[in-house]
Formats: structure tokens, C-alpha cells, sequence
């Protein structure tokens, strides 16, 4: 089984992977962690990718690309599912994570959308600035994040809408009910 999540910056995402990939033993995806990771060690593409989120840009395709084939190489036969947060990002991305996982003759299961209102994601943003102390959650940042997701990410909406994939939720309500509503999509889906 292959999980999509979307949603903009602060929608839940990585909370509810956690929660997913905990109960259902799915493989968490987090292109946001990889690349915090690569920049948190210092590499050379850690130094590069550190300058780009620091600007609110998006990494190339190219790199995203890469990165998943390597792990759902390694994970594919060790995990019941992957559960990707952060990727795709936008439709070329998209376009080419199909052909991944064909090759792999894998698809993907369904895609979940977090939908949450920009005031909502602000005051996440802010409490999750003061707590977790992230580099990539400054008001200027955040501003170019959104612009970013709502350019490029949006249109994977109509995409995966196309193909009978997406399934839209509420990412305003409690943490628990959000979780709730994503595990009886899953549980529908394996007793499908």
C-alpha cells in the first residue's frame, strides 16, 4: 500500500505519518526529514540544500527523485507500505514517481489531503517556531513556503482528483479526529 500526504506547511502531516506508520507498520517518507537531516550533518548537498529552504525554495526534481528511488530500493520488501509527507511536490514530480513505481510494479494507493485555512497554518507555524525551534518556520519563510505550495502543489490536487485518488480531510479538527477520519480511509482501502 502506497499513502500520499499533502497539505501545506503546518496542515499535521508529520504528526499524522507518525501516527499512521505506527499502526499500520507503513515505511514514513519525509522528505522534509531527509533533507533537515542531510543539512543537520553538513554535507555538501546539506549546505546546498540548507541555502535553498532557507530561501522558501523547493528542491530540484532531479534530487527528490533520486533520493526516493534509493529508498524504496532499500524499504520495498521490508515494510507493509510507505507512507510518503512531502512528495510529490508538484506534477512533474508526480509524473515521474508513477513511472518509479511501475518500474517497481507498484501505484499509488491513495492520495490524503490535509486541508487546512492559512490563518490556521500561521498560528501552527508560530507555536511550532516557539517549541520546536525550526530554521524553516520564519514569518518570511513561511510566506514563500505557502506561495510555493499553492503554486506548485495545487495543481497535484486535480491530478490525483483525475485518476479517483484523492481523498480530501479536514486537517482543522482535533489531532485525534483528524487521525481517526485517515484510519478508516486506510482500513477501507485494505478491506477494499
Amino acid at each position: 500500500m502506497i499513502i500520499v500526504l499533502l497539505g501545506p506547511p503546518g496542515s499535521g502531516k508529520g504528526t499524522q505519518a507518525e501516527l499512521i506508520c505506527k499502526k499500520f507498520g507503513f515505511f514514513h517518507f519525509s522528505t522534509g526529514n531527509i533533507l533537515r537531516n542531510e543539512v543537520k550533518k553538513k554535507t555538501k548537498i546539506g549546505k546546498e540544500i540548507e541555502l535553498i529552504i532557507n530561501a522558501g525554495k523547493l528542491i530540484s526534481d532531479k534530487t527528490i527523485i533520486k533520493i526516493v528511488d534509493n529508498q524504496i530500493s532499500k524499504q520495498l520488501k521490508l515494510y507493509k507500505g510507505f507512507l510518503f509527507d512531502g512528495f510529490p511536490r508538484n506534477l512533474s514530480q508526480a509524473k515521474a514517481f508513477d513511472i518509479l513505481l511501475g518500474k517497481n510494479n507498484q501505484s499509488i494507493t491513495s492520495v490524503i489531503q490535509l486541508s487546512v485555512h492559512e490563518e490556521e497554518i500561521s498560528k501552527r507555524i508560530q507555536k511550532r517556531k516557539l517549541e520546536e525551534k525550526r530554521e524553516d518556520d520564519n514569518e518570511n519563510v513561511l510566506k514563500s513556503r505557502l506561495d510555493v505550495y499553492f503554486d506548485e502543489t495545487k495543481p497535484l490536487l486535480d491530478f490525483y482528483q483525475k485518476k479517483n485518488k484523492l481523498n480530501k480531510i479536514n486537517g482543522t479538527q482535533t489531532i485525534n479526529d483528524v487521525n481517526d477520519q485517515i484510519n478508516s480511509h486506510i482500513l477501507n482501502l485494505k478491506n477494499a
